[in-house]
């Protein structure tokens, strides 16, 4: 698979079931989205406890390389007070981009498309290509 593909992404949840260990115990790096939300810090925190036990016992070589700040919602402090926190924490780790709450967003689940195919021009589209575009240049 390495020969064929730069990157290969496995979606899972955040918790630290089965899934989720094999995908970190195959993974050499983390790309972790982070919603613009109080209780995504709590869950975000969580998580790296979760990457650091698979990283101690299971994959040495793991690292949390990139955070995504995703749903942000311009019209709230709250997302502009997450953003500044996880970038004061992660620094450089943290992609430039951030994609914003949009409807859709949304709405490209239950179409079954991603947002980029549903509707390329659209503000969350152009926000997901900039960031596969910082990711790429290697700007987290």
């Amino acid at each position: 698979v390495a020969s064929d593909y730069a990157y290969v992404f496995i979606d899972c949840p955040p918790s630290l079931g089965l899934l989720t260990v094999n995908a970190l115990t195959a993974a050499h790096e983390v790309l972790v989205p982070v919603q613009c939300e109080y209780y995504a810090l709590e869950g975000l925190a969580q998580l790296l406890r979760n990457i650091e036990l698979v990283n101690q016992n299971l994959n040495p070589t793991l690292q949390v390389s990139t955070i995504l700040c995703q749903m942000y919602d311009s019209r709230t402090k709250l997302s502009a007070e997450v953003v500044a926190d996880v970038r004061g924490h992660f620094g450089a780790k943290v992609l430039h981009t951030v994609i914003p709450r949009t409807v859709r967003i949304a709405e490209a689940p239950s179409f079954g498309k991603p947002v980029v195919v549903l509707d390329p021009s659209s503000v969350g589209a152009q926000a997901y290509r900039a960031a596969a575009k910082e990711v790429v240049d290697g700007r987290a």
